[in-house]
């Protein structure tokens, strides 16, 4: 439907959901290809969904629109394909490998949930370019002018290059203002971030599944009906160790504040002291060689608490080595694995989305400008998922259990995903900005019908895939739905508040400034940079 609304025909409108349905089923194979050779996470058919079909639309809408532009400009059918390759087609390869370096940043972290992301990521996005560059291409040279057929209501103008429209007048009234209308924008984003400093991490527990889950009831009356902590407690492992030694380790961890009772080999211990003998049952406790204690406590394992108690235990100065398991250690665990890698997936992420743009610009202030407003953007909707999801605000209207705490996998998840998503809108709006400018050299003038010829399609891309993340929460999962909201929020305010105002408004002020380089990287550029712009006609060679 919101490709009818977009296109306002039928034919146009089923061209995108083909490529759409090429890179999903492409992806499903891809993906049973990689089970072969290692682990790949069930959830990854979910971004193998969502974003199949969200970059499969964005990239035909980028191609469809300036196929039907050049039609409209007066070209002929083979001559409009070959333009929109040259243009739209460069930009939607610049985009997708620009998504997909964002995404193989996942691939640095030890948790093969996250690197199922990756491979289906970096799958999902090489398919659907693939098909947009060449199965698209070969549809609009069969179809040529049908391509309009079938309208639906209203028969829409096919776009022109003198074009004019909202966009072009909010990317004026921006400018004309740039500071008053900028600054309210970046404040409310930064407001909303502010939530995300009181962040709290946690693991996936039965929590995150609906309440008539029996997994879930199970969860629930352990935590409600047994406060023993028998059914919380985990085991403290010493691979090689004497009688003496566990007996020595187990009072010690007994005398821990937030721990009830250890029971080992050598008998049950509370409070630093033994207060039973070691019965029948003691047995499983040691095989000869080594033994494990069974700590009993009544803290909530997957919790800050229960992090802080087995990072107590494992600061314990004892005689002989041992190793801490269970839900909390994981938890530790797990932060430790993905926090210490944040740095280099993010230096990664941002030398790569440098490194990118700057072929496409030109510029050294346009790639540092997309960086900062992406990451401003991504702060916003951090802070609004803790809002939401850690805080409970809205848990009845979207029916779920809030635990206080996010899953420590998703931030990194989606900031990966929603960065990628962002550098492919913004991709859409510069490529066209910088051809203007490159034609006439006035960068209000570009930026205004930059604006004017990307902003309906990043809308209705927007708009597209916000409807396919959004659907995600519906899932009885809680960690989904949350994947879900939340990169329908970073979409839809990149789409609209960063790219209708911030980037108008920044360019404004930077005028000229915004295509600088230095001369070394300016020849650089000059060499090996890209550009949307078609190559002007060579001279023709005159014989004297």
């Amino acid at each position: 439907m919101l490709l009818l609304l977009v296109f306002g025909g039928l034919v146009a409108a089923l061209l995108p959901l083909a490529v759409g349905s090429i890179a999903i089923l492409g992806t499903f194979l891809a993906l049973f290809l990689i089970t072969l050779a290692a682990d790949v996470s069930i959830f990854s058919i979910n971004l193998t969904t969502a974003l199949g079909l969200g970059l499969a639309i964005d990239y035909s809408l980028l191609i469809v629109s300036r196929f039907r532009e050049e039609l409209g400009n007066g070209l002929d059918t083979p001559a409009a394909v070959a333009q929109t390759l040259q243009t739209a087609g460069r930009t939607v390869a610049f985009s997708a490998v620009t998504v997909a370096v964002s995404l193989s940043a996942l691939l640095i972290f030890p948790l093969y949930f996250l690197r199922s992301f990756a491979y289906a990521g970096i799958a999902v996005v090489a398919i659907a370019a693939g098909a947009a560059l060449l199965t698209l291409p070969a549809l609009l040279a069969v179809l040529g002018p049908k391509v309009n057929r079938l309208a639906v209501g209203r028969r829409r103008r096919r776009p022109t290059a003198s074009d004019r429209g909202f966009w072009h007048s909010l990317s004026h009234a921006v400018m004309r203002r740039p500071v008053l209308t900028g600054a309210p924008v970046m404040v409310l984003l930064v407001l909303l971030a502010v939530p995300f400093l009181g962040v709290s991490f946690s693991l996936p527990d039965d929590r995150d599944l609906p309440p008539s889950s029996t997994a879930r009831i199970v969860g629930d009356t352990l935590r409600n009906d047994f406060s023993d902590g028998a059914a919380r407690s985990f085991p403290v492992v010493l691979p090689s160790a004497t009688p003496e030694q566990t007996t020595a380790l187990a009072a010690q961890v007994s005398a821990v504040a937030e721990v009830n009772r250890v029971d080992t080999s050598t008998g049950s211990f509370a409070g630093g002291s033994k207060v039973a003998e070691p019965g029948p049952a003691a047995q499983q406790f040691s095989d000869g060689t080594g033994a494990y204690l069974d700590v009993v406590s009544d803290v909530e394992p997957v919790s800050p608490a229960g992090e802080q108690l087995v990072e107590q235990i494992r600061a314990l100065d004892a005689s002989a080595s041992f190793l801490v398991a269970g839900p909390a250690a994981d938890l530790a665990d797990s932060k430790d694995a993905i926090f210490g890698l944040v740095p280099l997936a993010l230096a990664i992420i941002a030398a790569a989305t440098f490194v990118l743009l700057f072929l496409m610009t030109g510029s050294v202030l346009i790639p540092i400008k997309a960086i900062v407003l992406n990451v401003l953007s991504l702060g916003a909707t951090f802070g609004a998922m803790v809002w939401v999801f850690q805080d409970g605000n809205g848990a009845d209207l979207l029916n779920f259990t809030p635990t206080g705490a996010l899953n420590t996998t998703m931030p990194i998840l989606m900031f990966c995903i929603a960065f990628g998503l962002s550098m492919d809108y913004e991709v859409f709006l510069l490529s066209r900005i910088k051809e203007e400018h490159d034609r006439t050299g006035d960068t209000p003038a570009a930026v205004a019908i930059g604006l004017q010829k990307s902003g309906r399609i990043m809308t209705a891309a927007a708009g597209v895939l916000a409807v396919t993340f959004i659907a995600f929460a519906t899932s009885q999962v809680t960690f989904i739905k949350l994947f879900g909201v939340g990169l329908t929020i970073a979409i839809l305010m990149d789409a609209t508040l960063v790219r209708g105002v911030l980037v108008p408004a920044f360019m404004r002020l930077a005028g000229n400034a915004n295509w600088w380089a230095p001369p070394t990287l300016r020849r650089f550029h000059q060499r090996f940079g890209l550009s949307e712009a078609a190559p002007p006609p060579a001279a023709k060679k005159i014989k004297v």
